[in-house]
């Protein structure tokens, strides 16, 4: 509605003094009619991937994304679950939150994940973060315990929240941006890892100087995807509990900001939570 309102203010309430003025607002008209044909498909329907992704960088950047085939079907197959009533974390205002809080042009570090936390309360649109209130999950404790051993200063929070992270250019991003309440990994299928795949690269593309933190196996397979002439790669094992072992002491927060530092980048204080 706020799109359609938009198209009728560009059509009937601005002055036109010229040619050139003319050619401003038609541009305009189509601007906000492409964004609204993004979603049209949905008519009548409440739910729409792109009207949840409001940070307008990643808007322009990503609108032509969200209307391929496998992004229209990701949207169908949410929309068909929530019909159901099945609960999907995170909640669905916040699916984006990664790209609502921290736009390209700001990035500086890149986290990624597997999977949104599953159980209840837990993911809200950054990777291993969860909002205060919420207990932290063993991996982000273990996160924690290595950047007290890391960071000089760093003292471990009373909660997991970590926008403060990501309002200073830390991107953290899940592969897959939704799950089923209680079932690990189960959209994992869906079509998400294309979509974010391509985010990876845009990053890569479109950015200079920034640090990729791959924390195990699978965020390790996503190297290909990066430009390392113009970019920082540290890879070391899981902070799960499973691999923790391996995990605890490879200095990767110290070693980005060195990195950060290398490349003439404003580094992360990453005691700030």
């Amino acid at each position: 509605m706020f799109l359609r309102a938009l198209k009728r203010k560009c059509e009937v309430n601005v002055p036109v003094s010229s040619d050139g003025e003319a050619k401003r607002v038609k541009d305009m008209v189509q601007e906000v009619q492409k964004e609204n044909d993004v979603c049209s498909t949905n008519s009548g329907s409440s739910f729409c991937l792109f009207e949840l992704l409001t940070q307008k960088g990643w808007r322009s950047i990503l609108k032509d994304e969200f209307d391929k085939k496998y992004m229209k079907d990701i949207e169908a197959f949410l929309r068909a679950q929530y019909a159901k009533n099945v609960t999907i974390f995170p909640p669905r205002h916040e699916i984006f939150s990664a790209f609502n809080f921290t736009s390209l042009e700001s990035i500086r570090v890149v986290i990624i994940g597997q999977d949104p936390y599953h159980g209840v309360g837990q993911a809200h649109g950054m990777c291993f973060s969860v909002k205060k209130g919420v207990m932290p999950p063993p991996s982000l404790r273990n996160i924690f315990r290595e950047l007290s051993e890391d960071i000089p200063g760093f003292v471990v929070p009373g909660h997991g929240f970590l926008q403060n992270w990501a309002l200073q250019g830390v991107f953290m991003l899940n592969a897959t941006l939704t799950v089923e309440s209680g079932k690990a990994n189960s959209h994992e299928r869906i079509g998400w890892q294309t979509f974010t795949d391509r985010v990876i690269s845009l990053i890569s593309q479109k950015s200079t100087g920034v640090v990729f933190l791959l924390w195990g196996s699978f965020a390790q397979k996503k190297q290909g995807l990066i430009d390392l002439k113009k970019h920082a790669v540290i890879k070391t094992a899981h902070p799960s509990p499973l691999s923790a072992h391996k995990w605890f002491g490879c200095k990767c927060f110290s070693k980005t900001n060195a990195e950060l530092t290398r490349m003439g980048r404003e580094t992360i204080n990453w005691a700030s939570l």
